[in-house]
């Protein structure tokens, strides 16, 4: 069965810069879109940054560009999520997916069950 697990949430400071790392087993990595996705407290989960299946082509929500670099690599089944110049509303729980739907305007799981999400690590920024 498909297993995805990130890792790198933190607590940081305004202007501070953070990595996430998502890793997927249980298909094969390299043939699917991988996604970062950020659900803060009373708001609705929102596509952070998603990446096609070779990493060539990219897709960044409004909130991630500019600041935000996803990349992948296949021969070791993960991607990340380089976050720079953080600020307090980019906290949130992130989560990684496998599997998504991704375009030049789009960034969505596929609907997926929950095997197909991680279980979410928390980015905090504050002073």
């Amino acid at each position: 069965h498909v297993q995805v697990v990130e890792s790198g949430g933190h607590s940081v400071r305004p202007g501070e810069s953070l990595r996430l790392s998502c890793t997927v087993s249980g298909l094969t990595f390299r043939f699917y879109n991988m996604g970062w996705f950020r659900q803060a407290p009373g708001k609705d989960r929102e596509g952070v940054a998603c990446i096609s299946m070779g990493g060539v082509a990219a897709y960044y929500g409004e909130s991630a560009e500019g600041r935000f670099t996803i990349s992948r690599d296949n021969v070791r089944n993960t991607f990340y999520l380089q976050m720079t110049s953080l600020k307090p509303e980019d906290t949130a729980m992130y989560y990684c997916a496998a599997d998504v739907t991704m375009g030049t305007s789009v960034c969505t799981g596929r609907g997926h069950g929950e095997d197909y999400w991680g279980q979410g690590t928390q980015v905090t920024v504050a002073d």
